[in-house]
């Protein structure tokens, strides 16, 4: 009930951001801008492997609004004190809707729903799978097409899972 509850007012908050659009004769495509991230990260026994593309929609100078599908994989090999060695990877496969608002030139706000769904291997325990809904609240600094700031999951602490260690987590964005 709570997530179907978040979720309806995600949806209500994209079509409400879905109706700043301007009527204009210009081509929906040159309003679409696309970018995304790419992660790569290597550790001592460490290896983590991520693609977000995504595209939004540029409803005028303010307001933006689109669709992004996330890949990450993770996989390690673990030394706990007490115990014997063993590893463990994650597949992460998903998809968030964005809105992006920015009131001056340097300042966005921006709001995303997110839900992946996240394969746990290890060594130790039977191969599990779950959902994990995020829905962020960011601000970051704007410099045209690039974007830097910080996010923060409003279901962190309502959900027992998630995927980050801390409701607050980076933000950069590249769109062209």
């Amino acid at each position: 009930m709570f997530f179907k509850n978040k979720f309806l007012i995600t949806a209500l908050l994209f079509i409400s951001v879905f109706s700043f659009s301007q009527n204009t004769s210009e081509p929906f495509m040159n309003h679409v801008r696309f970018g995304g991230t790419f992660n790569l990260g290597f550790g001592n026994n460490y290896t983590t492997i991520g693609l977000s593309p995504s595209a939004i929609y540029d409803f005028n100078n303010q307001f933006s609004a689109g669709v992004s599908f996330s890949y990450l994989y993770s996989k390690g090999k673990y030394y706990p004190v007490f115990g014997e060695q063993f590893e463990a990877s994650t597949s992460m496969l998903g998809g968030s809707l964005i809105a992006l608002y920015n009131p001056f030139n340097a300042f966005q706000l921006s709001t995303e729903f997110e839900q992946m769904n996240v394969n746990y291997k290890d060594d130790r325990f039977p191969e599990s799978s779950e959902w994990i809904p995020a829905i962020y609240l960011g601000l970051a600094y704007n410099t045209g097409n690039i974007a830097f700031g910080m996010r923060y999951n409003v279901l962190f602490y309502t959900t027992s899972r998630s995927i980050y260690s801390s409701a607050f987590t980076p933000v950069f964005r590249v769109y062209f």
